[in-house]
């Protein structure tokens, strides 16, 4: 069946973007309304390895147990990549904040040590073994376009929005004219993704 959730999840999982963390901005506003407002929901938010099968193998163990019908998944720029495939998988909606739509060619370029967001002393090595991982996690469409949103702004200067939007044909998608990739209004758009998964 295509459409988007028609009750509220009582699991939800946030998947952070590449180099970024728990500690996300966009992460931490999730999480303080959903503690604020819906404290018997499942949340959870983990620290992904740089491995792409590592952290699909993390997520998939971690959701291993939830309710494929009442949970649900919200993905951050390479997170959005992972959403769409767990998403894909389970049959769970999903809302994606400027989704990474080829991350095998876009992090190629990354190969080597690389240093987290919110912690420049703590360091990690992208290795190229890591680029076909990505490619092998690819989907090759989406097929049930009701169960996603995505916030996507033109302004990114990482992503293109017209990849992004064409990513998601059919998707319920909050097209922002302005924007960054970090989506920095994040919190004027949070009432748009919490209304999609019916927790508002």
């Amino acid at each position: 069946m295509d459409r988007s959730p028609t009750a509220p999840p009582t699991h939800l999982l946030y998947l952070h973007g590449f180099r970024s963390s728990p500690q996300s901005f966009k992460a931490r506003r999730v999480a303080a309304w959903m503690r604020a407002h819906r404290p018997a929901v499942h949340w959870w938010c983990p620290q992904l390895p740089p491995s792409p099968q590592e952290a699909m193998a993390q997520v998939a163990c971690g959701i291993a147990g939830w309710p494929e019908g009442r949970m649900a998944v919200v993905g951050s720029s390479l997170g959005g990549f992972y959403a769409t495939a767990v998403a894909e998988r389970t049959g769970c909606p999903a809302v994606l904040l400027n989704p990474a739509v080829d991350p095998a060619r876009d992090l190629a370029q990354y190969i080597g040590e690389q240093t987290a967001f919110h912690d420049p002393a703590e360091r990690f090595y992208f290795r190229a073994e890591f680029v076909d991982e990505l490619r092998a996690l690819a989907v090759p469409a989406i097929t049930r376009p009701g169960r996603y949103a995505a916030v996507i702004c033109k302004g990114d200067e990482v992503l293109d929005w017209r990849e992004m939007t064409g990513r998601y044909p059919g998707a319920t998608i909050r097209l922002l004219e302005g924007g960054d990739h970090a989506i920095s209004d994040f919190d004027e758009h949070l009432p748009f993704v919490l209304d999609f998964l019916k927790l508002t």
